[in-house]
């Protein structure tokens, strides 16, 4: 995949840049002509020779040093470039980048190439938690930078936490996925994309978090905002999709110009997907349904008694294993949010509800998961981890997922 792929990869100021030597070399054997950037404070680190020998390529450092009259070695780099990639990103590039600023080699060249952006973050666990840092990482994720989320580890400032830059094969394989993806697009661009790669198709999407009554003015619910489905139903229609929204419980407003059915309670929502599942040739269950309801739903509001209360529940139909167990030709996606053990819990959901995909998240991760406008995602299928999306806008992953999708269903894989 790497084979031919012109990559500019810069190196900016922390510790991990000695990662940078191990990176450029994992790239090259792939097959990458890789261009190194360094920042001034980046060779206080690693030196450029140690770069230079493993790429065969010049390295670059400062704006000024134009070394071939013919063009202009920023903007000659960043036209030249397939995808950028930061790694290590500290927390001051990661501001300049947010903030447009062009200051020195490497954000020169970032801001003015129209090549993707991948960045790895690396720095102190409290730097990286700052409200600042969080803010300018959403705000590159809502300009189209994917974000290689870092470790938890001991930090090199003797702290343990997140922010120790991800290791670079780990990197290369979102790399690596990243240009699969774009051959995967690439593939579906002719006229099938011209018509729509879901045209013709019945897609069901499910959003938002169920309310199940405790009485008239309380509820069990979960913190499931509907971003993530409203993403799903309104790429499924820009892909040409008939589609039809089962939304529950939601923070934002149902999308415009696409038919959609409110629910509220497990009950109500499974009540909905199986009037439409018959006919229907995909089905993506991205709303978080209650496990549990209250045995019996108080008529009246609950008064105040003792110093406990006790509330008998009871299960929930799973409406995503009656689906999986009713399927004939459907195409089954289930969504699985976890706080541990993701792949574990993925697969095993994946099985026992025979899905053709999952897609899981870590919750606990910034930026990722219920209320947020990113999300960081693996899905899975029979044979385990088939794409991972490092983190992006809902939109991107939803598109991504989509395109997975109609690629299978074309395939005849359901």
């Amino acid at each position: 995949m790497l084979n031919g792929k012109v990559i500019v990869l810069g190196v900016t100021g922390g510790i991990a840049a000695y990662k940078a030597a191990t990176l450029c070399s994992r790239l090259v054997q792939k097959g990458a002509d890789v261009h190194v950037i360094m920042t001034s404070s980046a060779k206080q680190f690693i030196t450029e020779l140690t770069l230079q020998s493993l790429t065969k390529n010049p390295v670059y450092s400062d704006t000024f040093d134009e070394r071939d009259p013919s063009v202009v070695s920023h903007i000659h780099l960043a036209d030249l470039a397939d995808l950028v990639l930061v790694a290590p990103a500290t927390a001051n590039v990661i501001g300049k980048m947010a903030n447009g600023l062009a200051d020195d080699m490497l954000t020169t060249t970032l801001l003015a190439t129209t090549a993707p952006i991948i960045i790895s973050p690396a720095m102190n666990v409290h730097m990286y938690s700052h409200p600042a840092v969080v803010a300018n990482m959403e705000t590159l994720v809502s300009r189209g930078v994917s974000m290689i989320e870092p470790g938890e580890g001991l930090l090199a400032c003797g702290y343990v936490g997140k922010g120790r830059m991800e290791e670079p094969e780990r990197i290369v394989e979102v790399v690596e996925r990243f240009f699969e993806q774009q051959e995967m697009d690439r593939a579906l661009s002719g006229k099938d994309k011209a018509e729509g790669i879901l045209s013709g198709k019945k897609v069901v999407v499910t959003a938002g978090g169920t309310i199940e009554r405790i009485d008239p003015v309380r509820y069990i619910t979960n913190d499931s905002s509907g971003k993530m489905g409203f993403a799903i139903a309104k790429a499924a229609k820009e892909m040409g999709a008939d589609v039809h929204l089962i939304a529950a419980h939601t923070d934002v407003s149902l999308p415009e110009g696409i038919k959609a059915e409110r629910v509220e309670s497990a009950q109500d929502m499974y009540e909905a997907v199986m009037r439409e599942f018959d006919d229907s040739d995909l089905i993506i269950k991205a709303a978080a349904v209650a496990d549990y309801r209250p045995m019996k739903a108080a008529s009246s509001k609950l008064k105040k008694q003792g110093e406990t209360m006790t509330l008998e529940l009871v299960k929930t139909t799973d409406i995503l294993e009656t689906m999986g167990k009713s399927k004939k030709s459907q195409f089954l996606i289930g969504f699985a949010a976890e706080t541990n053990m993701v792949e574990q819990y993925a697969m095993d959901k994946l099985r026992r509800k025979n899905c053709d995909l999952i897609v899981a998240n870590d919750v606990t991760k910034s930026g990722v998961g219920f209320g947020t406008d990113t999300n960081s995602v693996q899905i899975f299928d029979s044979e385990g981890l088939a794409l991972h999306l490092p983190l992006m806008s809902k939109e991107d992953v939803a598109r991504r997922l989509l395109t997975l999708a109609a690629e299978r269903m074309a395939k005849g894989e359901s």
